[in-house]
Formats: structure tokens, sequence, C-alpha cells
């Protein structure tokens, strides 16, 4: 477990929330887990852990990081909401098939915003941008049933 769990945790302490265990296994969860889990997701995987918790739970947990800035979510690709802990600025490929998430980053998408600002007067506050395509795991099942 990274120092960045510690530091999501200190955080929250500071805006008055109370880290329960099931709070601190869901952020956990969610900052190791690096492909933007569902609540479903994250539910089965801390279900054993914690028998007595809900999708609802986990739902309200998510919310409250949400509100806390620590965790945002992802509504693309498949309908259901995917949940992610990496609030820094990165960008997302999404396989259109399966709905897998990969994260990249590419430091030259910072002169688009600069160049947004420059042009429109607009402050710019986020970017979201996101590429579609095929993962290799699907791209290997096209192989195997002679598709291309």
């Amino acid at each position: 477990m990274g120092n960045g769990v510690q530091h999501a945790l200190e955080q929250l302490k500071t805006t008055g929330v109370r880290i329960t265990p099931q709070r601190h296994a869901i952020l956990t969860y969610l900052m190791e887990a690096m492909n933007h889990p569902t609540a479903d997701d994250i539910y089965r995987a801390l279900e054993p852990q914690f028998p007595s918790m809900s999708v609802a739970t986990v739902y309200n947990n998510l919310k409250m990081f949400m509100e806390a800035g620590m965790v945002r979510e992802l509504t693309y690709g498949d309908n259901s909401s995917r949940f992610d802990a990496n609030v820094s600025d990165h960008y997302h490929v999404i396989c259109q098939e399966c709905g897998k998430i990969e994260d990249f980053s590419y430091p030259s998408l910072h002169e688009v915003e600069h160049q947004a600002e420059t042009s429109t007067g607009f402050k710019v506050k986020s970017l979201r941008m996101e590429l579609y395509g095929i993962c290799e795991c699907c791209q290997a099942k096209h192989v195997a049933a002679g598709l291309n």
C-alpha cells in the first residue's frame, strides 16, 4: 500500500470525515485497482472482508470521496459508472468491446489547455480526453475467431 492512501486519508480527516474500516478498504482498493472499477466490482472485492456491507454503502462512500475531490466518476463506455482514484491530469483509452479503460499521460496536452485559454479567454478547469479502440485482449479474441 503506497503512501498515497495514507495521504488521502489524512486529507479526508481534515474535512471532518470519520475513517471507518470500510472507507479505508474502499479507498485502498480504488487506489490500487488500475482498472477503474464499478461500485459492484468494489463491493464484490470487499464483501468477504465486510459481510455486512451493501452496494449502497459502497456508493455512498464513493459519493463522499467524490465530494472530497478524491475520486472521479467516469460515466461512459458501457453505461455503468466506473470510479478512478487518480485525480491527477491523465487521459483514458477505452475498449469499445469490453469497456476496459486504461490511463495514459501525455504532457503536451497541457498546451492544448493553454491554447484554449489564450484563444477563448476561458479559465480551463479540467480536461477529459478519451480515445476509443480495441484492447489487446479483444484483439487476440478477433484473431482467434478469424475476424480482423
